[in-house]
Parts: structure tokens; C-alpha cells; sequence
């Protein structure tokens, strides 16, 4: 049967309208073991790279750029991720964390979490720093064991020792790890690599 003109062009855009919702800049967080080519290690880092990414349909949800792929960006890498961060920036604007507070109801920390491939990427997000400023100070710490979490402490080595094992765990057994290393996060500074929960 054909399909009348009307409905046939509302299915169209449809379908350009979610392809136009996806995600082409992403700064993907991950093992150094699964570099690519065009992946970056963070400043500091020993066991984790930024690796160019892209927001696709399916069960995954990401996939790396291949070479000929980011070719035809006609970009740098260094680019790329400057421009992941500014996506990642209007991301984390669309996005509340969950406030985790001790018995007197002071926050200890605050974490991104849920189904979306996409949230350790926000680690790049130039305003993540001024988001906590006011509770936890100018320096923070981000942590990040899979790609579906971002965890958010006050830069106290006590208080993150405290969650080291769990964090450890998330991180050795995801079959989407992101990184075992914890990341200084400041205003205006990209994101740089203190100390590791794990041996990577």
C-alpha cells in the first residue's frame, strides 16, 4: 500500500529530527588499552584517554570514530574535544545530580547516574567546576569508574579514601569501564588526572 504524501513526509522528518538530536562531539572516557588513533590522554593521566565519539541509535549508544570517519571532520583531535566539551556543557545544563548527605544533612558528595552512555563525558564540560563551586569549593574531584556515572567530591583525600574499594569494583568489573584515575576540576582549567582508585 502506498504511504499517503502527507504522513510520508511527517515520517521524514521525523527521522531527521532524531538524527539531528544525536550527539556527534563526544569526548568518550576510556582505558588506554582501547585507544584509537585520534585519542587523547588527559593532562596527568596514566591509564585513561579521551577518544573521539559519536551518539548513535541501538543498545550501545556510542561508537568511536573510525579513521576515515574523523577524516572528514577536517578537525584535530585537541578540536574535537574542545568541542565535545561545549556539547557536554549544554548537556550538563539539561541535568541534576543526586546530593548524598551524611546523618546531620551536610552534603558529602553529589553523582550523575543512570541509562545514558553519555555522562562520564561530562567530565569535559567547561562549567562543571562552577556548578559545585559554592558546596564544595574551587577545586573539586571527579571521578568517573563507567560511562554512566560522575561522581562530584570536595577535593578531601579522607572523604574519597572512604569510597575507593566500591569505586574500584564499578570500575573492574563494567563492560563499559571509563577510567580508574581521578580528575581535578577547576573553572576555566580542562580537566587533570591527581591519583588513581586503581591500578588501571
Amino acid at each position: 500500500m502506498k504511504m499517503p504524501s502527507g504522513l510520508l513526509i511527517t515520517v521524514l522528518l521525523a527521522a531527521a529530527s532524531a538524527a539531528a538530536a544525536l550527539e556527534h562531539y563526544i569526548a568518550l572516557p576510556e582505558p588506554k588499552v582501547l585507544r584509537s588513533k585520534h585519542s587523547i590522554f588527559p593532562q596527568g593521566a596514566k591509564f585513561t584517554v579521551f577518544t573521539p565519539a559519536k551518539q548513535i541509535e541501538g543498545r550501545l549508544g556510542l561508537a568511536v570514530y573510525d579513521e576515515a570517519e574523523f577524516k572528514k571532520l577536517g578537525i584535530s583531535p585537541e578540536s574535537f574535544i574542545e568541542r565535545a566539551g561545549k556539547a557536554a556543557d549544554a548537556r550538563l545544563a539539561t541535568m541534576q545530580p543526586e546530593f548524598i548527605k551524611d546523618d546531620a544533612g551536610k552534603t558529602r558528595y553529589a553523582v550523575f547516574r543512570g541509562e545514558s552512555p553519555l555522562i562520564a563525558s561530562l567530565v569535559v564540560a567547561p562549567s562543571l567546576a562552577k556548578s559545585f563551586t559554592t558546596l564544595f569549593g574551587e577545586e573539586l574531584w571527579a571521578v568517573l569508574p563507567d560511562r554512566n556515572s560522575l561522581y562530584i567530591f570536595p577535593a578531601k583525600p579522607e572523604l574519597l579514601e572512604e569510597f575507593t574499594a566500591d569505586l574500584a569494583e564499578r570500575y573492574e568489573l563494567s563492560p563499559h569501564a571509563a577510567s580508574c584515575e581521578v580528575f581535578r576540576i577547576r573553572a576555566n582549567q580542562p580537566p587533570e588526572v591527581v591519583a588513581a582508585f586503581s591500578d588501571g
